[in-house]
């Protein structure tokens, strides 16, 4: 069982690497917008035959939340996504990786700013080092630029993307139970309704770069492997380990990231990445063993 667990949790969080470097891949062969569009309208063709079922079954459950969960798809899934693939016309896959390791961090902060969710200096301690690594990371190694507000402006879109998808994470707190293909049905039907503007946007400012068969199987690739196929890998692990365990897997994004990134784009390792892995990884590894010492002490 744990065995099962195992490779599903690396093949998701390879698919999630994946998709930086496959936004990458994207550039020149179509837009930011696009991509998002075509990402979460194949989603939909993948997911109606295969949740329409059950979406009718939980449609009472779904009704009077559907603008909340209207709302969690158009943040998380399509903002997110639309940010993420903008900033990676500006700035690398390697870098985009690393600062997804920060997600963990952000959510940290936003729970204890809006929740007042008590801490530890242990904790306090992992979330500086691990915003040191991010802005470590978002200023290149120099971060004299920081003061000077001297930062790539990729790097710049991917902290908003971000505090979205932390906000996102946060509010699903309060999602109804639902059955994984009933959610991931409402989340990815409203994230392709939220992306349809910014891609008309696209197209009327002459910033649109239509798809090739390079953006069509970039298109393809993003709404199989990081939307459905990981989404479900995920949640059948949690299922079988649990979550606490299956989060610790999100680390490994970034060292795959990292590792796609060089053997397919062949983008240059620097030091400073590698000081920005330790920084973030540390930060989250204390703050995760400090939080589940104050668990067990609660308990």
């Amino acid at each position: 069982m744990h065995r099962n667990a195992y490779l599903l949790l690396l093949l998701t969080m390879l698919f999630w690497a994946g998709n930086a470097v496959a936004g990458k891949f994207a550039v020149g062969h179509v837009s930011p917008m696009l991509l998002t569009t075509m990402r979460w309208g194949l989603a939909l063709v993948i997911l109606v035959p295969l949740a329409s079922g059950q979406f009718r079954a939980e449609w009472r459950t779904v009704r009077p939340r559907l603008i909340y969960l209207g709302t969690l798809g158009a943040v998380g899934f399509s903002l997110f996504n639309a940010l993420m693939y903008s900033a990676l016309t500006f700035t690398s896959a390697i870098n985009i990786s690393i600062e997804q390791a920060g997600l963990p961090m952000v959510i940290f902060l936003i729970n204890f700013l809006l929740f007042s969710l008590r801490v530890s200096w242990a904790q306090m301690l992992g979330l500086v080092l691990s915003v040191a690594g991010i802005a470590l990371t978002a200023s290149h190694g120099e971060i004299a630029r920081l003061a000077a507000l001297d930062v790539n402006s990729g790097d710049g879109l991917m902290m908003i993307a971000l505090v979205l998808y932390g906000a996102y994470t946060v509010a699903l707190r309060y999602k109804p139970a639902l059955s994984w293909q009933s959610l991931m049905l409402v989340l990815c039907a409203s994230a392709f309704l939220m992306s349809i503007p910014f891609a008309v946007w696209e197209v009327v400012t002459d910033r649109a770069t239509w798809p090739d068969a390079y953006g069509w199987a970039i298109g393809i690739f993003t709404a199989v492997f990081p939307s459905v196929l990981a989404q479900a890998f995920y949640i059948r692990s949690v299922e079988l380990i649990g979550s606490n365990r299956a989060g610790l897997f999100v680390n490994l994004v970034p060292i795959f990231g990292t590792v796609l990134a060089i053997i397919f784009l062949g983008e240059a390792f620097h030091l400073y990445h590698a000081l920005a892995i330790v920084l973030v990884l540390g930060g989250i590894w204390i703050a995760e063993h400090s939080g589940r010492k104050m668990a067990r002490g609660a308990g």
